[in-house]
């Protein structure tokens, strides 16, 4: 991965836990990794564990940033959620899969948009 990606993810990742704080969210963990992946943020809203993924474009001109959260990248994040609630003895809370869309265009006023339980853990 570039510097550039890596800087473009981070500068995502900051304006969605902007926006997520400012909806009410409290953010438990940032960049989660373990052996079977990473989930970029891990909040409650309310006594709803999400896990969520956030896709970062300068401009919509290729697709919506929502488009690229596979089903195969689904897969992975329910596998490392279910680890992370393994983990830390949660197996039965409440939980929802979230996907933030960033479109920085303008970095000073980035487009943030949020997904709610945009898929599931079947």
């Amino acid at each position: 991965m570039t510097i550039q990606k890596i800087q473009l993810g981070q500068i995502g990742e900051d304006a969605a836990i902007a926006f997520l704080e400012r909806q009410g969210y409290h953010v438990l963990e940032r960049n989660f990794r373990n052996k079977l992946g990473e989930i970029d943020i891990v909040a409650k809203d309310g006594d709803t564990i999400c896990f969520i993924e956030v896709k970062t474009r300068k401009t919509d001109a290729f697709g919506s940033p929502f488009e690229s959260v596979t089903k195969a990248k689904q897969r992975k994040i329910i596998f490392v959620a279910l680890s992370y609630l393994k983990s830390q003895g949660r197996e039965e809370a409440n939980v929802r899969f979230d996907v933030v869309s960033v479109i920085l265009g303008d970095e000073e006023d980035p487009q943030v948009e949020i997904i709610k339980n945009a898929f599931e853990a079947n």
